[in-house]
This record gives structure tokens, sequence and C-alpha cells, in this order.
């Protein structure tokens, strides 16, 4: 039976602090459970034991009272999932930051290596981590920022008041990372930071530069001509896009008959993100549904279907005002689309509000890792269609220890042991060094 325990925090102290009788003179010393030492935590309203997962000893699930400006706390609060896998106070922690909700409890790669500490920690109005109303203005890098650093000193102080800390993040949570190192380069001893753009437009256009240098120039080819077999073959398509949305019941913002053009133009993008095998490139002999078959396994439904993009809005909310993302080109594709204009993303805001993109924000992210970053570790796929716009370093940013590590012909999905033995040790031996500082 799964063992969960609850407990407010005034019931906590109530428990804690005991009823002293008069005839009570003899004072015990109360080492305190990891449990209690978190419900100590001033800004913690819930918490939940779970099973272990993992190499944990113990797993938590803790919800923080965070504010929802905080310039301007009269906004009020909301309530912040964290997640922490509990090892030994004297072991490292692992923080995760995400970049969306968290999707799972278990180890990441860095925890699983160290057999450390882990904290994770939920995106600000991803999930149930949102207040009931939201105002999107306050969906800041800076907000988001001061969030973690929140937490990272509230479990420091109150469980890990000596152990290293190193943060670390997978692509938006990348971003993630590397932000909340600019704004707080102290909270933690060191970041990894995995397969994470850095963009400087709202459409970044070395998106499409990438795109169209990228592998050999056959595979693109391969590529293209595919996205050009699917434009020939749109009326067949369109019509199973439409039987899918009754099967599924899916609907776009902009309506099914511009959803399969957004799709055709998205498959280039995310063939190369995902490191789909060249060989599974349907020929011009394969038949309408083979084409729609490939087309949604690379692409799938969930980047433009309106529930889908409902869920992903606080992603599109920052990449539209401060983080960047891309457009598609549309050129290449003219004589079917009859349009040389970027097909964009204004079409993802919420409903009712729009916002000027402000490239200062992650030009000052470029500014610090040029200058005064130190201890950081950035990984990427050379294939990957994020590393288009990926972090680029001085020639003396090792001087400051910070190195960047591009697996060839990689993926979105590379980590660090996806990189040969050789550069698996030099890259723990790095973060090795970190730890024993």
């Amino acid at each position: 039976m799964k063992l969960i325990r609850t407990l407010s925090i005034s019931i906590f102290l109530l428990l804690l602090v005991g009823c002293k009788t008069p005839q009570t003179s003899v004072t015990t010393e109360h080492e305190l459970s990891t449990f209690e030492k978190l419900a100590s935590i001033e800004n913690v309203v819930t918490i939940e034991k779970r099973e272990p997962v993992s190499h944990f000893d113990e797993n938590y699930e803790i919800w923080f009272e965070q504010p929802i400006d905080y310039n301007d706390l009269s906004k009020g609060t909301f309530r912040q999932r964290v997640l922490l896998g509990f090892e030994n106070p004297t072991q490292p922690v692992i923080v995760e930051l995400h970049g969306y909700g968290i999707g799972t409890e278990k180890a990441g790669e860095l925890a699983s290596h160290y057999k450390s500490n882990q904290l994770n920690i939920e995106h600000r109005y991803f999930n149930n981590s949102r207040p009931k109303t939201i105002d999107w203005n306050t969906l800041t890098i800076e907000n988001a920022a001061k969030d973690q650093t929140r937490i990272i000193n509230a479990i420091r102080k109150a469980v890990y008041p000596n152990a290293k800390f190193i943060s670390t993040g997978i692509s938006k949570g990348c971003q993630t990372t590397m932000i909340h190192r600019r704004y707080f380069p102290e909270n933690v001893d060191a970041c990894v930071c995995y397969v994470g753009p850095l963009n400087f437009e709202r459409e970044d256009p070395r998106v499409y530069e990438f795109l169209n240098n990228v592998s050999t120039q056959e595979n693109r080819d391969k590529v293209k001509a595919f996205q050009n077999l699917c434009f020939e073959n749109r009326t067949a398509l369109l019509e199973m896009m439409k039987e899918a949305a009754i099967e599924k019941d899916m609907s776009w913002e902009f309506g099914v008959d511009k959803a399969i053009d957004y799709t055709i133009l998205e498959y280039s993008f995310a063939f190369w993100q995902w490191g789909t095998p060249i060989e599974s490139i349907p020929t011009e002999s394969a038949s309408a549904k083979e084409i729609y078959n490939h087309l949604i396994s690379v692409v799938g439904y969930g980047f433009f279907e309106e529930k889908a993009v409902d869920n992903l809005q606080p992603y599109f909310w920052a990449a539209l005002t401060q983080q960047g993302i891309y457009g598609y080109e549309t050129a290449p594709f003219k004589q079917y689309l009859n349009t040389e204009e970027i097909y964009k993303f204004d079409w993802a805001f919420p409903e009712g509000i729009t916002k000027p993109f402000d490239p200062i924000p992650m030009k000052e992210v470029q500014t610090f890792l040029d200058n005064s970053a130190e201890d950081m570790l950035f990984i990427y796929g050379e294939y990957d269609s994020w590393s288009a716009t990926a972090v680029e370093l001085e020639k003396d940013a090792s001087d400051r220890d910070v190195y960047k590590f591009v697996q060839p012909q990689g993926s979105h999905t590379t980590r660090i042991k996806s990189f040969s033995p050789e550069s698996q040790k030099e890259i723990y031996n790095i973060i090795d060094g970190w730890l024993k500082e």
C-alpha cells in the first residue's frame, strides 16, 4: 500500500513543539526527519511523501507558495510544484530546472551517475503550477528565475546546508538553467545545460540557414523531396487530417486547411531535431496513406492542435515575447503556397493579448556567457535543428570553466551518454572537479 503522509505546517509545528507538562523537566534533542525539515520551510504549503523511485531513499512532492509578480506582491500568489528525491544530505543536489511541467520523478542522467539527491522544479504556469487566472505579463524569465532561487535557497537551508548544488535542464529547461545562472550566478555551484537554444529574434533566421546546410546535400534533398511530395498529395493528406480530427476530437485555431500546410513546413525542422533515419523517408511510389503516416510520425499533432496549444500556452508566450522561436520559409514551396511570406506563430498568443518581442534578455544572457559566466557545460547534437541557435562561446571561455561539447550527427536526444567513452570521461572529469572544489 502506497505510504502517503500530508501535513499542514501549523499541525507540524504543534507536533514538533509538543505539549510540555509542569512535571517535565528533561529536554531531549530531537533529530528532525527530512519530512519535518521540509515542513518547517516557511512558504511550503503541502508535502506528500511518495513511494521511492530510482536510487532515492525518500521521495517527496512539495508545493511552494510563490509571488505571482516579485515586482508587485499585491498581485497575490500561486502554488508551484517541486519534487525532491532524497538520498543523503552530504551528497550533491542535482537541480533539474524544467522549462515545462515535470515529466517524471525518476533520476535524470546526472543524479543517476552520481547517485545523488535530485530537486525537480516545475516552471511557473505549467500544469497546475499556476494561479486560477493568469496575468501573462507576469510570465517573465526574471520572475521564473526568482521562483527557482527562492526554492533552492529554502531547500538548501532546511536539508542540504553543506551540499554542492548543480543545476541542469534540457531544451527549454536548458534555457531556464542558463537564464537562472545569468540572474543568480552564485545560487548553484555549476550548471550542465542540454540542447538549449539561445535565440535573439522572435523568428530567428539562423534556423533557416541551419536547415539549408545541415548534414549532406543528398540528405537535405531527400527531406525537401518528401515535403514536395506532401504538397503534391495535399488534397488526399488534408482529407486524412480531417478524418483524424473527427476520430481524435482535434481542432486548429487557424483551421485544418492551414494545419496541413504548417505540418508539412514543420517536417524538416522536426526531422533533424529528432534524428529521423533518412531511410525511413517514403519515396515517390509511396501511397498517400504511407506519406501521411510518415509525416505525422515525425511531426505529430501536438504543436498546432488547439488543445495542445492551450497546454503549451506558457511556452508560446515565453517564446513570442522573450525567448524566441522560429518561422517557416515558404519561398522553396511558392508553387504550392503562392507566397514567400514567413509563416509565423502569431496565432499562438493567448486570446485577446499580444506583445512585441523583447530581444534584450537573451542578448544579456549572451553577454553574461561572453564575460563572466563560470562553471557551465553545454551539450548539443550536431544535426539537432535547435543547434541552429546554440550557445556560442568565446575562445577564453575555458579559462572560466565554461565548455561546449557537440555530438557528431547528434539530435535533440543527445545526452552525455551519447558521446564516446573518451568524451564522456572528459565531461565527467569537469563535473567531478566542480563537486570537489
